[in-house]
């Protein structure tokens, strides 16, 4: 049985449709523009009707008292006035009338005025021009402008739908790859879409395609937007570069406008790369059927970007670069390999490339020969670019400060205090009381740090105030960690309960100065129950709050836990016995060492600021900092990167 081919439904292909018709107003416009000529007509200075006189004519009907008023121009030129009858006349009065035509004037009174010039031929065409051109070419430039408005939209009329996009042609920025510190990786990758626009033959021999695009993602100021502008620098090729909320508009559809705009002037100029950083403007997850509130512009130009980057109309030789520190709330359709084919971490530098990065916010300043760059980049756990950057500035303005003209590791020291902490005060703000509970308290955090086997070095201890902690343990690690054993995470526990237990064992009591410490320790044993699995009660589970990958912050308060309230009261046991067991452990060395413990606090009374080899060598314990792994010198100087975190710190905090 065969079976007859049938037409498709008329549903398939729209009717097209009239367009509208022109609103009534746009009917009153040549009205108007009759009105406006009419007026200026009126009001401006123009040439009115009048007779043309001889001189002799002149001069017989000054004779007859026939003349009212006359206006004298320049000699030679044409005078105009008013006869008795109330007509106007003009006159030409030669050069030789001279005196006498004034005495006769007198003689018949007539009312004699001069005008220092005429209208010559140049003003009256000026005149005409501006009653009758200017308006009709007004009106004729703003009718233009409507009908266009009609067929674009409003966007069109006023120009709110064009990409908004700053294009790098000819003169480009003068940062590129040898200026970004580390992240070969990623620079790499990069380097292989900028490689692929300048010689595509290389690799279409091979029949490999060129990324649609790739996308960076990273901690805030890690050196995207900077791998964005090496680009810019190195490439061959036409670079756009927008940001994502330059799309969003109060009118729906100016984004999805913008973003056809922007593709349509990229594969005109092809190839040709488009960069948009803080893509998650308008990238993020698209509603549900039962969300309850949604974006519609935001939404529709999301759409646009994604038919843009991978629709019926193919984008050859346009690559596009985004840049995000919100990976997880972008919309899954839009990191589809088709679309961003590569996804590049940019993390945070590691040690190498932070005394990379030092090196290069070192060039125009004068560094002391006690400056090594490579200990300030051991100091600085967790800075990025960035943070590097206000680090090295603010060293400077400790120098200017003692006017100095060279920066020395000490301004470094008190530069990176000043970044973590705050402003450093005096150790008078404090009562003498206070200042003693302050050396008990940050005595017990270093001296429980220099005798755990699993802990981070202690660098310095300090009972001068700085922001609002009263007193400051600074631990730094040895090397890069990328993951923690249960016994180092026991230990930190112990560490940031020392202060507590040195409270407890010296005063008698606990005091307020503990809140911080509590509340860090609280949140560090709450991990290990819920999430790290190191909870015998509750067994290998993890229950991570979420929150965004690298802003860091968990969900919201409200939110409902994926657990029952019994599982619950167990963790809050189990972080209970955690946190006593760390306290227990704190008192016993610090009780077995109470010596070593007055012996420091005796200390800190005295010069406020100990470093870490001498809580060492009070503790009776090896100096741990000593086995720190060199870091490979700096080879290259590169250019800045970017954002900050905390390294491990410790203190008593006001409450």
């Amino acid at each position: 049985m065969s079976k007859q081919a049938t037409p498709p439904p008329p549903g398939d292909k729209p009717k097209p449709t009239a367009p509208p018709p022109p609103p009534t107003w746009r009917n009153w416009i040549w009205p108007i523009m009759l009105v406006v000529i009419f007026a200026l007509w009126f009001l401006l200075p123009t040439r009115s009707p009048s007779t043309s006189l001889s001189y002799t004519q002149f001069l017989s009907d000054v004779s007859a008292h026939q003349v009212k008023t006359v206006q004298l121009g320049a000699v030679g030129a044409t005078s105009s006035g008013t006869l008795t009858n109330g007509k106007k006349f003009t006159v030409v009065i030669p050069p030789q009338a001279g005196q006498n035509l004034l005495t006769t004037l007198q003689d018949a009174k007539v009312q004699v005025s001069a005008a220092p010039t005429g209208q010559g031929f140049g003003t009256e065409v000026l005149i005409y021009l501006i009653t009758f051109g200017l308006p009709i070419l007004l009106f004729v430039w703003f009718f233009r402008r409507l009908s266009k408005g009609a067929g674009a939209g409003i966007q069109g009329a006023l120009g709110v739908g064009k990409s908004r996009a700053k294009v790098f042609d000819e003169e480009r920025p003068s940062t590129t790859f040898a200026d970004v510190a580390g992240y070969e990786g990623a620079k790499s990758e990069i380097a292989e879409v900028v490689d692929f626009l300048r010689k595509p033959d290389r690799y279409t021999r091979v029949g490999a395609l060129v990324p649609r695009g790739v996308l960076m993602v990273g901690p805030p100021g890690t050196g995207k937007t900077l791998l964005a502008r090496a680009v810019a620098g190195e490439a061959g090729v036409v670079f756009f570069s927008v940001t994502g909320s330059s799309f969003v508009e109060l009118f729906v559809g100016v984004g999805a406008s913008r973003v056809r705009d922007l593709f349509e002037q990229a594969r005109k100029r092809a190839p040709a790369i488009i960069f948009i950083d803080e893509i998650d403007a308008i990238g993020q997850r698209r509603a549900g059927s039962g969300a309850v509130v949604s974006n519609d512009e935001r939404e529709q130009t999301l759409n646009q970007l994604l038919a843009e980057m991978d629709g019926f109309e193919p984008s050859a030789g346009v690559v596009v670069l985004a840049a995000t520190n919100r990976p997880e709330v972008l919309d899954p359709a839009l990191l589809r390999p088709g679309r961003f084919d590569r996804q590049v971490t940019i993390p945070l530098p590691n040690v190498t490339e932070r005394a990379a990065i030092l090196a290069v916010h070192g060039r125009g300043k004068k560094l002391a020969p006690d400056v090594d760059l490579n200990a300030v980049a051991r100091g600085t756990p967790g800075f990025s670019g960035a943070d590097l950057a206000n680090l090295a500035n603010e060293a400077a303005i400790f120098a200017v400060r003692d006017n100095r003209e060279t920066i020395t590791a000490e301004d470094f020291s008190a530069a990176r205090d000043r970044i973590i902490l705050g402003r450093r005060e005096g150790s008078n703000v404090l009562l003498p009381e206070e200042k003693q509970a302050v050396a008990v308290h940050e005595s017990g955090h270093a001296l429980v740090a220099a005798l755990a086997d699993n802990t981070d070095p202690v660098a310095k201890v300090t009972i001068l105030p700085a922001g609002q902690a009263l007193g400051v343990t600074e631990q730094l690690p040895l090397v890069e960690r990328h993951m923690y054993t249960e016994d180092y995470l026991h230990d930190s526990l112990a560490v940031r309960l020392g202060g507590r237990a040195a409270e407890l064992v010296v005063l008698g009591q606990g005091s307020t100065g503990a809140a911080n410490d509590l509340a860090g320790a609280t949140d560090l044993a709450t991990k290990m129950v819920r999430e790290f699995g190191l909870s015998k009660a509750l067994g290998p589970v993890g229950y991570p709050e979420g929150g965004s990958v690298f802003l860091g912050g968990g969900g919201g308060p409200m939110s409902s836990r994926p657990f029952a309230e019994a599982t619950q009261a167990e963790i809050d046991k189990e972080v209970a016995a955690l946190l006593r067991q760390a306290e227990q452990r704190a008192v016993a060395l610090l009780t077995d060492h109470r010596a070593e413990l007055d012996a420091l606090t005796s200390l800190l009374l005295e010069v406020e600021t100990v470093d870490g080899s001498e809580v060492y060598r009070l503790a009776g314990r090896p100096d741990k900092s000593s086995t720190v792994p060199s870091v490979p010198p700096i080879t290259s100087v590169p250019a800045h990167v970017a954002s900050a975190a905390d390294p491990v710190t410790s203190g008593a905090d006001t409450e």
